[in-house]
């Protein structure tokens, strides 16, 4: 096996789970470990991994902890993408919940610039500044603790007014993703709210840019079979797909 071929390989692994290991990669490319190590040490200095101890994960992306103008600006036309896509799911007179991130604030831009008729209840402040401009969809804001930081609101008062309500569909903006740890996310003040929302909505969506697959954040939020399929850009190999369809969830 060519050395492409490796690489290719190891990054669809990284795709699937948040880390590889030296010895499993060895076992599974019928290699030794020092070839598997040369490999590694290669694509860290061509910035596509970030070596660790006994193996490699994805690097660091800014797209996973920096604050919410950071990351507004971070893949927006993949984010924009997945935001489009989702839009299909809506249906006219439809209640959709949205969590606080960039993505559904992206999300609001796209159910705004086309005419969409419906509820949206939200924490999402940046989002609610965009929804307001609309004259079709009407807006509910949830209200609790204010996070500057995030531009959302949170904590107990927020989750009793989000647990009032049982949407027709959720679209939850998640930060992670890969099949061995499910949904993570790096944002505390949000889990209760994401958590709540995939347990009361009729139908649960994560809208994801395909940067966050393959990645593992600081806090588990959500199992796979808690989101009954996840919509992101078009970035996504078939054969990555399929294997998430395999564990359980449906990337569209």
């Amino acid at each position: 096996m060519l050395y492409q071929e490796r690489e290719n390989y190891i990054l669809q692994q990284l795709q699937l789970q948040s880390t590889v290991k030296v010895s499993e990669l060895s076992r599974q490319l019928h290699i030794s470990v020092d070839t598997v190590r040369r490999d590694l040490k290669t694509m860290e200095q061509s910035g596509h991994i970030r070596c660790v101890r006994g193996g490699a994960c994805l690097p660091e992306s800014r797209v996973l902890f920096s604050d919410f103008t950071g990351r507004e600006i971070i893949h927006s036309d993949l984010k924009r993408e997945a935001a489009r896509k989702a839009l299909s799911y809506i249906k006219e007179k439809d209640v959709v919940a949205l969590n606080s991130g960039t993505t559904n604030t992206i999300v609001a831009q796209e159910m705004v610039a086309a005419g969409l008729r419906c509820t949206v209840v939200t924490n999402n402040c940046a989002a609610l500044n965009v929804l307001m401009q609309s004259p079709t969809i009407r807006v509910i804001a949830v209200g609790g603790m204010l996070d500057p930081q995030e531009r959302s609101t949170y904590g107990s008062l927020c989750e009793q007014s989000f647990g009032q309500f049982y949407p027709d569909l959720v679209l939850l903006s998640i930060n992670a993703l890969n099949y061995k740890d499910g949904f993570t996310d790096f944002r505390m003040n949000e889990v209760g709210v994401i958590q709540l929302l995939a347990a009361q909505g009729r139908q649960v969506v994560a809208v994801m840019d395909s940067s966050k697959l393959g990645q593992c954040s600081k806090r588990k939020v959500l199992a796979l079979e808690q989101v009954d399929f996840v919509v992101m850009d078009d970035h996504v190999p078939p054969e990555i797909r399929e294997k998430y369809q395999k564990k359980g969830i449906r990337i569209l």
